[in-house]
């Protein structure tokens, strides 16, 4: 299992006093050479983290693989194909919302979706959908032109009881299976963390987890590398 590192709350910090550190770009090399398998930045509509200049020198300085995650707007599509990174994820995005809070409306939006993803994926980016671990939203997914899909683990990360925990790890496991019998790629994201990573290892559906806060947060305490290499110690044991 592949860990794909979100850098956006080291630009929150470093825009907490809006000069130069900590920088987005110097925290995504750190993250590669400690075993990050991709760079995942959100791209939001009020910048309230990423900004546009940040992108740009992730682009030019990674060597492994970028995720742009995006609104599903003209103007980021237009960032998306500019900047070409190698995945673009498709979420919700609410300006009131402090962080994402649920899965792409796939069914509302299906047709627009249809052709917001054909000039991305013509300009060789791959499309991920952000979705809930639910067979129509994945189906919609691939049916919309989506390479992969992104099973939104929040709520799982919220479950308190055992009985609740394994409701929803059952799920994601079925959601996990059915988009790879649907030829998806699968990724998993969203409040993971130590604390509830381990029983992903065993869901061989799911081929990568995309981690930001949580690490970061650890990191503050211990360190990017040092919070880096206890989630690839959880998921690769």
């Amino acid at each position: 299992m592949r860990l794909a590192v979100n850098i956006d709350h080291i630009a929150t910090l470093r825009n907490a006093r809006n000069e130069g550190d900590p920088d987005p770009v110097e925290a995504a090399l750190l993250a590669e050479r400690s075993g990050a398998a991709g760079i995942v930045c959100h791209l939001r509509e009020d910048r309230r983290h990423i900004r546009d200049n940040d992108l740009e020198r992730v682009r030019a300085a990674i060597t492994t693989k970028l995720d742009l995650e995006m609104a599903m707007t003209a103007e980021m599509q237009s960032v998306a194909i500019r900047t070409k990174p190698e995945l673009v994820t498709l979420v919700p995005e609410k300006r009131e919302e402090l962080t994402t809070e649920g899965g792409f409306a796939i069914k509302a939006h299906y047709a627009a979706l249809v052709e917001f993803v054909k000039p991305i994926r013509d300009n060789g980016i791959l499309v991920s959908m952000f979705v809930e671990p639910e067979q129509e939203a994945i189906s919609l997914s691939k049916q919309a032109g989506a390479d992969m899909v992104e099973l939104h683990t929040g709520p799982y990360s919220l479950c308190t009881g055992e009985a609740e925990l394994e409701r929803e790890l059952e799920r994601i496991r079925n959601a996990a299976r059915f988009a790879r019998s649907e030829g998806l790629a699968v990724v998993a994201g969203h409040g993971l963390s130590v604390r509830n990573i381990a029983p992903f290892r065993e869901i061989r559906e799911i081929e990568e987890v995309s981690i930001g806060h949580a690490i970061i947060a650890r990191a503050a305490f211990i360190g990017l590398p040092a919070a880096i290499a206890e989630i690839l110690d959880l998921i690769r044991r």
